[in-house]
């Protein structure tokens, strides 16, 4: 069973690995025959310095997600898991947003690498919620008893019912 899910792993690596090789070829070929070919003002700098990081980005996930095979045909390792979340998911984003920078560079000029600046922001936005989800996580670790954590938590139905007729809640003694 487990050798199932490899190859369904090693068989969707692969065919989205190729697909992007495919997609940024085509975008960098584009990009540099409307540049040396129609001769459109474009310049090279902001591409060398946007676009070829990328490259980097998509050689590594080559690297790591690229499944190997035996000499024989069978396979060895499947590679890492190309839709894994936190980096992974992080440099995925990097590459297809470049693709769109690429794409509207090539339709409207020079001006469209400003798009990218939306990646640095993107980037502080996701520390930003990261560290925001990790401190609320230790929020509930200490600190509080259990008395203040009943009175700021949700109250059911129950609880309200007896409120409002003048019961109160009765505490428990912790032994």
């Amino acid at each position: 069973m487990a050798q199932k899910a490899a190859k369904t792993l090693a068989t969707r690596n692969a065919a989205t690995l190729s697909r992007t090789h495919l997609i940024s070829a085509a975008l960098h070929i584009l990009f540099l025959i409307l540049h040396f070919v129609f001769g459109r003002p474009r310049s090279l700098k902001p591409y060398f310095f946007l676009a070829v990081p990328t490259l980097a980005i998509e050689y590594y996930l080559d690297l790591v997600g690229r499944p190997k095979f035996n000499p024989d045909g069978s396979l060895r390792t499947a590679g890492e898991d190309l839709n894994a979340t936190g980096l992974t998911e992080y440099m995925w984003d990097v590459l297809y947003w470049t693709h769109g920078c690429i794409f509207a560079a090539c339709v409207f000029n020079d001006r469209a690498w400003w798009l990218w600046i939306v990646i640095p922001f993107y980037s502080v936005y996701l520390a930003y919620t990261t560290v925001m989800g990790v401190k609320k996580g230790f929020a509930g670790m200490g600190g509080g008893s259990a008395e203040s954590d009943a009175r700021q938590g949700p109250k059911s139905k129950t609880q309200m019912k007896k409120e409002k007729r003048g019961d109160r809640p009765k505490q428990r003694a912790v032994r």
